[in-house]
């Protein structure tokens, strides 16, 4: 398997789940503005989409969308548990967590990001995911991880768009459960080994 990810941006949650999962891969740093992979080849070439991640398989096949490729490589090891069981109520409920960090908060932070916003639409958006980052402090107040006290894959995409906090001066230090969270999933094996291949 490849990846071809982009250093800090969303595809460090299925890079996460990639070391995770133990399972033979290689990564292809991608310049998502360039539209380039590594060695100047044209990234739309692979993916017409120009974004990150996309999961290369062996044969040949092109996986996009962080969500499904965190569970396709979950779905590889089932003994790890990085998800619940195909058709399972708990299953359900973590692909509402994983629809909830990408629409709520992945989303949520994608005006913030962008130059042209208007300062006004910039202040709605930190309005929107302030009450988002409410409710998760009140998961976490009673719950270690987004599916209780199981680490899943959803918990690597929560991580790494959390982590966005940083460049764009958000406090998190008003949800301690939030920033309690943060340390937990960060001080993984896996997480730390993906954020150092990373260079973050």
């Amino acid at each position: 398997m490849k990846l071809y990810y982009t250093p800090g941006v969303c595809s460090l949650s299925p890079h996460i789940v990639l070391k995770e999962s133990g399972l033979p891969h290689s990564l292809v740093k991608t310049d998502i503005r360039a539209k380039t992979i590594e060695g100047g080849a044209d990234y739309k070439a692979t993916n017409p989409l120009g974004y990150v991640p996309a999961l290369q398989l062996d044969d040949g096949t092109l996986l996009t969308e962080g969500p499904a490729i965190v569970q396709y490589i979950a779905d590889k090891v089932p003994e790890m548990k990085l998800a619940p069981a195909n058709g399972t109520l708990e299953r359900y409920k973590m692909q509402s967590w994983l629809n909830f960090v990408s629409s709520e908060l992945h989303k949520g932070f994608s005006p913030l990001f962008n130059p042209a916003m208007p300062d006004e639409a910039k202040k709605l958006a930190r309005e929107r995911l302030a009450t988002r980052f409410e409710h998760l402090d009140k998961h976490f107040a009673k719950n270690d991880y987004l599916l209780g006290n199981q680490y899943s894959v959803p918990d690597a995409y929560c991580f790494t768009v959390l982590r966005w906090a940083v460049p764009m001066k958000i406090d998190l230090s008003v949800y301690p459960n939030v920033v309690a969270y943060q340390k937990r999933v960060g001080d993984r094996a896996a997480v730390k080994a993906a954020m150092a291949a990373e260079g973050l």
